[in-house]
């Protein structure tokens, strides 16, 4: 078991950045009781590491004995986010062809120009337009998206929650109260902490 807990340390220091690097060596040199950083400016690393959406900082249900609350760390659904975009990404599709239509199929001319011709307007031209009408069309809808996710501090299982604006209704700022899907435990989202708490005197 330890053995496997070097390795798994080992490989997470190859492959980590130099901010993740560094969470590394403080957080070992914190557990042999020679730590290289404050806890503040620890505290500081790890928050920063979490907004860059760094998997090394995200750990699962815990018990804080300072502040006596149980909680989980949250991180960014990325394929949801992704999934904001493809209904508006769908309408995008749909008015360039459109518009190619209108226009006689010039823009399917272009796109069958000899290279490099073609792969010019295509990745320098055509897509970018797409890209920013879908993000466009996506943002009259949603507006400031985030989705986080992370498991519930009672019982584990992974629970989501949306911070936003959608058609002008915000979500509620940082903070949202929610549910768990599993075992119905009151969850509080914190967007600012990327945290999942539990609620003052509910029972883990």
């Amino acid at each position: 078991m330890y053995i496997s807990l070097i390795e798994d340390a080992l490989v997470s220091t190859i492959f980590a950045g130099s901010d993740e690097q560094k969470f590394l060596e403080a957080s070992m040199a914190y557990v042999s009781g020679k730590p290289i950083l404050s806890d503040e400016e620890f505290d500081e690393l790890k928050m920063r590491l979490k907004m860059e959406g760094s998997e090394i900082v995200v750990e699962g249900p815990r018990c804080s004995l300072r502040s006596r609350k149980v909680y989980s760390d949250l991180s960014v659904d990325y394929l949801k986010m992704f999934l904001l975009n493809v209904p508006a990404t769908v309408v995008a599709l749909g008015l360039f062809f459109f518009l190619d239509d209108l226009t006689g199929f010039e823009i399917t001319y272009l796109l069958e120009l000899p290279e490099p011709f073609s792969f010019i307007f295509t990745w320098f031209a055509a897509v970018p337009l797409i890209v920013y009408l879908a993000q466009s069309l996506t943002k009259v809808v949603v507006n400031d998206s985030l989705i986080l996710k992370g498991p519930c501090p009672n019982c584990g299982t992974e629970n989501v929650s949306f911070f936003g604006t959608i058609l002008s209704i915000s979500s509620g700022g940082t903070t949202n109260t929610l549910k768990c899907s599993n075992c119905e435990t009151t969850l509080e989202y914190n967007a600012k902490t990327r945290l999942i708490t539990l609620p003052e005197g509910s029972q883990a």
